[in-house]
């Protein structure tokens, strides 16, 4: 869970977790998006990918990456069990 936090921190991959929000989208069009070097993308891609937020195929002589719903819902999940969201309060 600590790979997903971390992953999560940083503005570059959330933006890039929106992007695939809306659909698989190949590592051009990400890349494409943002004003960095292709090695930057790449290493974010990397990251999310090491985390568990987003999954990679090969094909066509590209990459595609798609959202992994899954993990972003645990990490959701964990973090409002960490602030007892949901839950009432004791008196």
């Amino acid at each position: 869970m600590a790979d997903v936090f971390k992953a999560l921190a940083h503005p570059v991959r959330r933006s890039i977790l929106e992007m695939l929000r809306e659909g698989p989208k190949s590592s051009g069009e990400i890349a494409q998006a943002f004003d960095a070097s292709w090695p930057t993308i790449t290493a974010h891609l990397q990251a999310l990918k090491d985390a568990g937020l987003v999954s990679a195929e090969r094909a066509n002589g590209g990459v595609t990456y798609r959202l992994e719903v899954s993990v972003a819902e645990e990490a959701v999940a964990a973090l409002m069990a960490l602030f007892a969201v949901g839950k009432e309060k004791s008196k």
